[in-house]
């Protein structure tokens, strides 16, 4: 029994090492408090600082601009003539070289320079269109779907062998517009071809025309043609209006084989009338100026 009494009871030397361990522990964690409460007093006298010297520097804004305030009205009162509080500055003129003016002027006005470099070039093209277009002392229609004949052939040639320098350039020429109607509208509309036909059949270019039956249906029977029956009244190859070319040597004087002329193909020629674009007097001009071809092709042919 007093054995284990004297195990229970404590001795001096562990309650030493139970109080030197606690002083420890209190030790340490009063030093984080004393590094701590050092740490937030360092930071309030750092604020306090700061604050004081934003205090200072919007005093000694508000002191200037009051100052500044003060003096220009002193300025525009005329009291005084200059001010040292107010710094006037001066503006330079910047001096540019001509090349940096070229290059500002550029870049500042690009868009209208785009929009008026578009129009010129519709200006030239159009005055270069207009220089070079050729001039022919005739021109003749070819209506009607055959790339052989309106092509391919030397139909030009043979017609230029009857003109003579109607425009005075030097030279004799003739165009052949051919123009492919097909009575097909998906097609002809492809190939632009109603437009460039309404065009032709309403303005005073060419009174010959080259066609097929096709091109009879669109020119009809209304005065539109020339009564050759009249003209040529013996002309065996005359049908009214048409001198069909199938049955002569047509095919061998334009260089293409006899097959491509079928006997739907006929020659023949306007007659004059007011049109939608020009008028009976012009058109009587150009039947005058193109009738003496007409008449010779037609003869050569007859023969």
């Amino acid at each position: 029994m007093k054995k284990n009494n004297e195990k229970k009871a404590s001795s001096p030397v562990e309650d030493e090492k139970i109080h030197i361990t606690k002083s420890i522990f209190e030790t340490n964690r009063e030093l984080i408090q004393k590094a701590e409460e050092e740490e937030r007093h360092r930071q309030e006298e750092l604020e306090k600082k700061l604050a004081e010297r934003k205090r200072k520097a919007e005093e000694a804004r508000d002191k200037r601009l009051e100052a500044e305030r003060l003096e220009l009205i002193r300025l525009k009162q005329g009291i005084i003539e200059e001010s040292e509080t107010i710094q006037q500055e001066e503006t330079e003129e910047v001096k540019r070289s001509i090349w940096k003016k070229i290059s500002d002027f550029f870049y500042l006005n690009k868009w209208w320079l785009g929009i008026a470099a578009i129009f010129g070039a519709i200006g030239i093209f159009l005055v270069h269109n207009l220089l070079t277009r050729p001039n022919p002392d005739i021109i003749v229609l070819m209506i009607g779907e055959n790339y052989t004949m309106g092509e391919e052939s030397q139909l030009e040639e043979y017609i230029e062998t009857f003109i003579d320098d109607f425009n005075d350039n030097g030279k004799t020429e003739a165009s052949v517009y051919y123009i492919p109607y097909t009575d097909n509208e998906t097609k002809d509309y492809a190939n632009g071809v109603m437009n460039k036909l309404f065009a032709e059949l309403q303005n005073d270019e060419a009174a010959i025309i080259i066609g097929n039956n096709l091109a009879a249906d669109i020119l009809g029977d209304d005065g539109v043609l020339a009564d050759l029956s009249a003209i040529y009244p013996e002309n065996e190859h005359i049908s009214k209006d048409k001198f069909m070319l199938k049955g002569t040597d047509f095919a061998e004087k334009i260089g293409v084989d006899e097959s491509v002329v079928t006997d739907e193909w006929f020659m023949a020629i306007r007659a004059p009338r007011k049109l939608m674009h020009t008028s009976e007097k012009n058109m009587q001009e150009l039947y005058d100026k193109d009738f003496p071809v007409f008449d010779a092709i037609l003869k050569d042919l007859s023969e």
